[in-house]
């Protein structure tokens, strides 16, 4: 036998109950009740836009405002009784308030669809979201800054293909990190402007026959403007899928940091120490000393991206205007959103502490010919063309293989062998303090330059 509810919404319009169990399945509160206090706060602007344009009276606005209040109160104490049987948070809190103030809290949804408000909820929540995002990231930045400062004058090897390709410095390979993050902050903030448009008053799609004052609404809510399409304002999933697209940048840049710092732990590179606060231990052996929080954050990476890949799927076919497949846009994006923060949170928390092994950077920059493209400018700057010079430091990198020595170590005569031009001065572009101090350029390596670009992006930071 079939079990049903005799509970429902707005329950005139059918001949029987709903499935006990496509009720649960259909409903949303779960998931949905952590958009709460944005309903609360779309509502407390839509009564006070009701009173305005005449359909409350003041005294049904207040007592709305009262309701709603204590409904706030009763969410965040803990009290508040969430119910299945009423679909989703909105239905949730109409019910609550209609059972605290009466028959004005029927006429709250007079104007509006629960089409428009919880695309108006979504937009709130969001909203709220990018900033507290922006907020870690910034926190994120100012320790990579605060590192590279520290660090402009370690050297390390940069790599090209994983092979040791010229000397840099850690301070320098820091704030490339940096970079990325400051593209992550312009997109977060290009994205913001489209998720700050305010979508109540759509209704169900065709707009309200009420004289509703939607500028009023938008300027209570802190909306930069209302929607301008009722159709398109109610079915719009644009912004959350280019928020989710902005997370998976975020996250792909985090896992490339994973990466290299997973690899920079190992007893091969051996290039920095992490604290012990954010490793584990083996279970099995115990000399292992695991990056996990780089490790899960690489993990996490594919989750945003695979939710942004979601959002994509669930929009791609939808006819205009709203369809119930939407409901399925909160879990991803809620999800996006949890992930981003804790991994930006654990990141600020765990750069700071991070310790360089200065001389196992020193000696792993020392290897694979690290100066050769130095010799070459060299040259260069002695007349030669260029395709001359980068054959004449090839014989000379095959003289260091064959008797397993460094460029800066083979003595003057046997660089003679392959150029005459060579001269005594070689010595001092052959050493990785003369390679990475002659890179004095914007976005060079030098660690004067380094210094220079913390200040600069230090000062960028700190302007609103």
């Amino acid at each position: 036998m079939t079990n049903v509810n005799n509970e429902k919404l707005s329950s005139a319009r059918f001949a029987e109950a709903t499935d006990a169990f496509v009720e649960v399945f259909t409903a949303s509160v779960d998931f949905d009740k952590r958009m709460a206090q944005q309903d609360i706060q779309g509502s407390l602007a839509h009564a006070k836009m009701l009173c305005k344009i005449g359909v409350l009276t003041d005294k049904e606005r207040d007592d709305i405002i009262c309701g709603l209040e204590k409904i706030s109160t009763e969410i965040t104490e803990g009290r508040f009784t969430w119910s299945v049987k009423q679909e989703d948070v909105h239905m949730n809190i109409e019910a609550r308030l209609t059972d605290l103030i009466g028959i004005a809290g029927k006429k709250l949804h007079t104007g509006r669809s629960r089409n428009d408000q919880v695309a108006t909820d979504i937009r709130l929540y969001l909203r709220s979201e990018v900033e507290h995002i922006a907020k870690e990231m910034t926190r994120l930045q100012t320790a990579l800054l605060n590192l590279a400062e520290q660090e402009a004058d370690t050297i390390m090897p940069g790599f090209t293909h994983l092979q040791v390709a010229q000397p840099i410095t850690f301070g320098h390979h820091l704030m490339a990190w940096f970079e990325m993050l400051c593209r992550d902050q312009e997109r977060l903030q290009d994205c913001y402007k489209r998720i700050n448009v305010m979508p109540l008053g759509a209704a169900a799609l065709a707009g309200t026959s009420y004289p509703i004052d939607r500028h009023m609404t938008a300027e209570l809510l802190h909306f930069s403007r209302p929607s301008a399409n009722s159709l398109d304002s109610v079915s719009d999933r644009d912004f959350a899928i280019e928020f989710c697209a902005a997370g998976s940048l975020i996250m792909m840049h985090l896992s490339r940091f994973s990466e290299e710092l997973i690899l920079w732990t190992s007893a091969q590179f051996d290039f920095i120490d992490m604290p012990d606060a954010f490793c584990t231990g083996s279970s099995i052996m115990p000399q292992k000393k695991n990056p996990d929080v780089p490790e899960l954050v690489r993990g996490k990476s594919g989750r945003v991206t695979g939710h942004l890949i979601s959002l994509l799927m669930l929009m791609k076919s939808q006819p205009l205007a709203y369809n119930k497949d939407n409901q399925e846009d909160k879990e991803p994006l809620f999800d996006t959103v949890d992930t981003l923060i804790n991994c930006l949170r654990a990141f600020a928390d765990m750069v700071p502490h991070i310790k360089p092994k200065k001389a196992s950077m020193y000696k792993a920059a020392k290897q694979g010919f690290a100066t050769a493209t130095d010799l070459a400018d060299y040259l260069v700057r002695k007349g030669m063309a260029f395709r001359d010079a980068h054959e004449v430091v090839g014989q000379a990198v095959r003289l260091g293989i064959t008797t397993q020595r460094d460029l800066s170590e083979l003595d003057l005569a046997e660089l003679q062998k392959f150029s005459p031009d060579i001269g005594e001065d070689v010595f001092a572009v052959l050493s990785l303090e003369g390679s990475v101090a002659s890179r004095k350029h914007i976005g060079g390596t030098a660690p004067d330059t380094v210094r220079e670009a913390v200040f600069t992006a230090r000062k960028s930071l700190e302007t609103p």
